[in-house]
């Protein structure tokens, strides 16, 4: 069985769609990223890889688990966060996620296809087998619709730095296990 381990990254030091347009993690989310670190290096198969979305909470999520593995942290874009219009204010970007979280994949207004976007991230995924992932609440979402088949945008909501883990089964992806959950400040 091949599994890649996707990570939700640690409580950042700023709200999405706060002044901050990239915040790295707060004091808890630094704890938080040395505990998923502990946590998967005390897994019986270990991660061979560590990837990381570039946002920096994820690079500053991923960088305990990367250090202690000694490998160098890959970055993708792919698993970063969901692409908001280019029209919108930064302002605006809370409240049309929230309006796309009611709804599903294909009637997201924006930019782009984000069927096609979710359909992106669970490529990037199968592309680590073995890998630990450092991504994002909606990235997560988009990785357990393409696994599931579900249409919804909002599949769970996954905790600051829980670990959701899929078996990489050709070019599927099969959830194995959801991640901790809890509410999230996106919404």
């Amino acid at each position: 069985m091949t599994l890649v381990h996707v990570i939700r990254h640690g409580k950042p030091a700023a709200t999405w769609g706060g002044a901050d347009e990239d915040p790295g993690l707060d004091t808890t989310g630094h704890a938080q990223a040395v505990a998923v670190a502990e946590a998967i290096l005390a897994l019986p198969e270990r991660p061979t890889r560590v990837v990381s979305s570039p946002l920096r909470r994820c690079r500053e999520t991923a960088e305990p688990l990367a250090r202690a593995l000694g490998v160098e942290l890959i970055i993708d874009p792919r698993v970063g966060e969901i692409p908001t219009p280019a029209a919108l204010s930064h302002e605006e970007r809370p409240a049309w996620l929230k309006r796309a979280f009611e709804g599903r994949w294909g009637e997201i207004q924006g930019d782009l296809d984000y069927v096609v976007w979710t359909q992106g991230v669970a490529a990037a995924l199968r592309e680590y087998p073995g890998a630990a992932v450092f991504s994002h609440f909606v990235a997560l979402n988009a990785a357990v619709g393409a696994a599931t088949g579900r249409a919804e945008v909002m599949a769970f909501r996954p905790d600051h730095c829980s670990r959701t883990v899929f078996e990489i089964d050709g070019d599927g992806l099969i959830l194995v296990e959801k991640g901790r959950e809890a509410q999230s400040q996106v919404l």
